[in-house]
């Protein structure tokens, strides 16, 4: 090799430019980490896998960073000037390429069928098939508020584990850890989904649960067992400052023991109070799926069953039963939680889905065989083979359960005495 030639090899050609003889002889005989530049920044890089690139050094606010223009020999030394270029153009108006070129990858997914909101809507709709509504609707509204601002209009392939956890990250900083565990379990569904489809090679949330802390174990939902207490409740809930549709939806949760979500995502339509014995009607696809074979009916005693009339005089006789006094929507899970524990004073001692636990323990102690209990509560049998044959409802056994516990939490509320009803087994089939 003659002194020009060793030139541009060592110290990238005369006045910085490099040739193509040059790049051959360097790719040849080049160990990984070794760079050749070319001037303005430009250089050719062979990484530690032995791949080789070129790349752009650039600094924007003070902070030296790389732009990967693309592999070699597949992008020439000219294509690689004409790209340094444009870097430099852009960093003329202050922007950032590595940013921009992102920016510019979205505009253009996002007219294709590979950006992260279009893989997540058909796993939805896959999901779909096997969610309840209410499990559907919330997985979908969580993904549009939290993860579709972020990740939405990305090409699913250009995902790195650093943007799926930022945006896992910054749901975890709004002090919502339960949160940001099931939506890091939604993003990861989805990225298997698109891996099965060959829309990606890796899973790039596959790694982000280690920036979450460890959760703590689960306990059992604080509950109220017995009747002077959940009394205690129900009068603290009358004096409170509560709004209408959330001291209602309390009320319900308490005489129906149903799920907080069926509660607060009640419709009129499912409700026959005219009946000549009144019922709730919670549509199956909005149970979990997995305990029942048809829709849950809750008999109502008389004294919810009379409130709700009055309650739809008020509120009139479509659409939700639970209207949000300040939004178009139905109230939320979360208001009628938070009324208990700040405005009831009842954090760790009781929540609305402790009703359920203080229904299932007074009814079991007081005789009422455990079948009509677990189907009152929408627990049916315990195993799938049971389940499978015995799909009875106990439905006159469970309108005796609703109407003796009515009266008891009635009286409970006035401060009435309690008085055990006869040894007897109640419910019995």
């Amino acid at each position: 090799m003659n002194k020009r030639t060793t030139e541009q090899y060592t110290s990238g050609g005369i006045r910085g430019k490099l040739t193509d003889k040059a790049v051959k002889a360097f790719v040849a005989k080049s160990k990984p980490g070794k760079k050749l530049a070319d001037g303005g920044g430009l250089h050719l890089f062979i990484t530690p896998a032995g791949r080789t690139a070129w790349r752009v050094k650039y600094r924007i606010e003070g902070k030296e960073r790389l732009y990967t223009v693309g592999p070699y020999p597949l992008i020439s030394l000219a294509a690689a000037r004409v790209e340094l270029t444009e870097v430099k153009a852009l960093l003329l108006e202050n922007k950032d390429p590595v940013a921009e070129r992102r920016i510019n990858r979205a505009a253009t997914a996002a007219e294709s069928d590979n950006t992260f909101r279009v893989v997540a809507q058909k796993w939805l709709a896959m999901k779909k098939q096997e969610w309840s509504t209410v499990h559907y609707v919330k997985s979908q509204r969580a993904l549009e508020r939290d993860i579709y601002p972020a990740l939405g209009n990305l090409p699913i392939s250009d995902i790195t584990p650093a943007i799926a956890a930022k945006a896992i990250e910054d749901i975890h900083k709004r002090g919502v850890l339960e949160t940001a565990y099931r939506i890091l379990q939604h993003l990861n569904g989805v990225f298997r989904y698109a891996q099965a489809k060959g829309l990606c090679r890796d899973n790039p949330a596959s790694a982000v649960r280690e920036i979450l802390p460890r959760k703590k174990a689960h306990g059992r939902m604080p509950a109220l067992l017995d009747w002077p207490s959940l009394g205690d409740v129900l009068r603290r809930a009358e004096i409170a400052r509560l709004s209408p549709s959330i001291r209602m939806a309390h009320r319900l949760c308490a005489f129906s023991t149903a799920r907080i979500d069926n509660v607060v995502t009640a419709q009129w339509r499912e409700f026959h109070l005219d009946d000549e014995q009144p019922i709730w009607v919670i549509p199956l696809p909005k149970m979990k799926k997995r305990t029942r074979y048809n829709d849950h009916r809750i008999p109502l005693c008389p004294e919810i069953a009379t409130e709700l009339r009055y309650w739809k005089g008020i509120v009139g006789r479509r659409g939700s039963v639970f209207p949000s006094p300040v939004t178009d929507k139905p109230i939320t899970r979360e208001g009628v939680e938070k009324a208990y524990r700040e405005t009831l004073g009842l954090r760790g001692k009781h929540v609305p889905h402790g009703w359920r636990s203080s229904l299932s323990t007074l009814a079991r102690d007081q005789g009422f065989a455990r079948e009509v209990v677990e189907l009152a509560l929408d627990h049916a049998h315990d195993n799938e083979v049971a389940r499978a044959y015995d799909r009875g409802e106990r439905f006159t056994q469970r309108v005796e359960l609703f109407n003796w516990c009515g009266e008891q939490l009635a009286s409970a509320q006035h401060g009435a005495k309690i008085i055990a009803l006869s040894g007897e087994t109640y419910g019995a089939a």
